[in-house]
């Protein structure tokens, strides 16, 4: 339904206002944020527009949650931050979407008084790597630290109050280790001798987002290119981490070898052996396809055989 009332307005703005006064719509769900060149352009013009708009529709312009405000100072949009600092951009996780995470960790925490360690890891660890998987695309090594310390303290006073009468040393040796850098403190729980470790936000690697360009049609001939060179970046970078994937997946120039058709991350892939491991062949890298997974099956069910690609 907001997507349905803000339609239109886009169009009406280009309309109305020359490229020179730098009026853009950003939009998403029933949040939206508009540019302008000064304040008196957003106050006097734009905002009878937008009003006008909402008007014809039904809806109403929250006055609690509408305001102008100078890009130097910043703005909160979708749980992230977004400022110039010395007349350069950075996006930043917000305070309060940062507050409200380690509120939400905290309380996680404080539920478990006496839940087994490696329960609790589980019940962080997808919420951890949720929250940094949304902010890595944006300026978050500083804040991804701040969380992390802040998460390891809480859960060292939830170890504390555990073991009131234990020294310090055997506390830390039961549900801590340090970690090959030398510096940091991972929390692990133990069942059935399997360890978990708790997911921290500095194990999300960074990564900076790559906008499409505003007119690429992944359905027009003419930017085919485009959408495979971009394709392939992404499966790259997805593999760089795996690396005999990767090896496979470069010396394959992406294509699998049974339908001649492009793998990456759309469509999936599965390791397949050209000397099936129950006639003997090894897991090394020239016995070794990747294929897509329906070719994977069809090449199992029909007992069909693949040779190495040779590019």
């Amino acid at each position: 339904m907001a997507n349905i009332a803000l339609d239109g307005l886009e169009s009406k703005l280009k309309d109305a206002f020359p490229k020179q006064d730098k009026v853009h719509l950003i939009r998403f769900a029933d949040d939206f944020i508009i540019t302008g060149n000064t304040k008196e352009i957003l106050e006097d013009e734009v905002a009878p527009i937008v009003k006008q708009h909402y008007g014809e529709r039904g809806p109403e312009l929250s006055e609690e949650k509408t305001h102008i405000t100078h890009i130097s100072k910043g703005f909160d949009f979708l749980g992230q931050n977004i400022r110039k600092y010395d007349g350069r951009l950075l996006i930043k996780p917000s305070e309060k979407n940062v507050r409200n995470f380690l509120h939400k960790v905290k309380g996680i925490i404080r539920n478990s008084p006496s839940g087994k360690p490696v329960h609790l890891i589980w019940e962080l660890n997808p919420v951890i790597r949720g929250w940094a998987n949304f902010h890595r695309h944006v300026v978050s090594k500083v804040v991804f630290g701040h969380v992390d310390f802040e998460i390891t303290k809480t859960l060292w006073k939830w170890a504390k109050s555990r073991h009131q009468n234990m020294p310090v040393k055997k506390i830390k040796a039961k549900y801590f280790y340090q970690t090959e850098r030398g510096r940091d403190w991972c929390f692990f729980g133990r069942e059935r001798e399997k360890k978990a470790t708790l997911t921290k936000a500095m194990d999300v690697r960074i990564k900076r987002h790559v906008k499409i360009r505003g007119l690429a049609n992944p359905y027009d001939p003419e930017w085919e290119i485009y959408f495979k060179r971009h394709l392939n970046r992404q499966a790259a970078e997805n593999l760089k981490d795996r690396g005999r994937m990767f090896s496979l997946w470069k010396k394959q120039n992406g294509i699998c070898p049974v339908c001649q058709q492009r793998t990456d991350d759309r469509t999936k892939w599965h390791k397949h052996h050209i000397r099936w491991k129950v006639h003997g062949g090894k897991d090394t890298l020239d016995n070794l396809v990747l294929l897509h997974p329906n070719c994977h099956r069809q090449v199992h069910s029909l007992k069909l055989k693949v040779e190495k690609p040779d590019f």
